[in-house]
């Protein structure tokens, strides 16, 4: 399904913001806007400034300068207007862990002032929107992490937000899971929820996301849709192999021609003649002996080329 056309006015508006613990920025100088009916994602290791992003957009945390507008709303001056139209999930679960899911739901759900039959019908609803129903009647601390964190996702849902923000939603989860939760959130982005999210894994941003933006040390280094900053950042297709500086030097020489970056022991060679560069390497081994890996060009390898720096969870 093609992306929501966005509306004239961004659901999420950054400008100038930093913030700033003692004398360490985690956020600094950060423009941003997140236009309302997609899915976006700020990619990133840990420290790159992620979470606190979040926490100054739904009005946890101050910004130290610049201003952050929800729905066209300052957060710092209306924050429970903003906290009224969006849902949250933390990466930390936050629930009763002697309640059972349904119970949980319908405590949130008060919080939120929602009132029965009203609120019964969201629970019913949020359950089976999230494929709950086999667990619904387990007290919460006999869940497995992924029947949480499908909890977690639900209560956040509770006050059908406008915008959706999810920090590393699925960290830790089994594939299977992962792989359930990611078709919930683009069922919900169909149906027109804005969705911010932060995450580790570049196959997530890839599949998820209609744009994301990298942060690295606070700083946002790149923004736009996946495909175009691999088109924008690097070469279309990446050799990776073992190899030591010396070997390096005898491989290449002088020759810039392919883009090269080290992470350890691992060469990173990124080139529009993949298949002409594994034959040369191999010939310098003398035969096939080597182990290489030839792919396409990825978000992962945006992420190196723009920060020097490996994605979290990357393999």
């Amino acid at each position: 399904m093609p992306p929501p056309e966005p509306s004239n006015r961004p659901v999420i508006s950054l400008q100038g913001v930093s913030k700033r613990f003692g004398t360490r920025d985690a956020v600094k100088d950060l423009d941003l806007e997140v236009p309302s009916g997609v899915c976006y994602g700020l990619l990133g290791p840990n420290g790159a400034g992620k979470t606190t992003t979040l926490r100054m957009i739904y009005g946890v945390t101050r910004p130290s300068a610049g201003r952050v507008r929800v729905f066209g709303i300052d957060v710092c001056r209306e924050p429970r207007a903003v906290r009224a139209r969006l849902g949250v999930t933390l990466q930390e679960n936050v629930q009763i862990e002697s309640l059972d899911a349904a119970a949980n739901l319908k405590v949130f759900g008060r919080y939120h002032l929602i009132r029965e039959p009203e609120l019964s019908r969201r629970v019913e609803a949020l359950i089976d929107l999230l494929e709950l129903r086999s667990h619904e009647d387990v007290p919460v601390v006999a869940l497995s992490g992924g029947y949480r964190r499908r909890l977690a996702i639900a209560m956040s849902l509770m006050n059908e937000p406008e915008l959706l923000v999810l920090d590393e939603p699925t960290t830790g989860l089994d594939p299977a899971v992962r792989l359930a939760l990611w078709s919930r959130v683009r069922e919900l982005r169909a149906g027109g929820t804005s969705v911010l999210i932060t995450t580790h894994y570049m196959d997530e941003a890839e599949r998820l996301c209609d744009r994301v933006t990298i942060m690295s040390g606070g700083r946002a280094v790149s923004e736009g849709a996946p495909r175009e900053l691999v088109a924008r950042h690097v070469a279309p297709e990446v050799v990776e192999f073992n190899c030591s500086p010396e070997e390096e030097r005898i491989l290449f020489g002088d020759d810039d021609s392919a883009r090269r970056l080290r992470a350890g022991p691992r060469l990173v060679v990124y080139t529009r003649g993949a298949t002409r560069l594994a034959e040369r390497i191999r010939a310098h081994d003398g035969g096939d002996q080597r182990s290489l890996v030839i792919r396409p060009s990825n978000l992962e390898d945006v992420f190196l080329a723009t920060t020097g720096a490996r994605l979290e969870g990357a393999p």
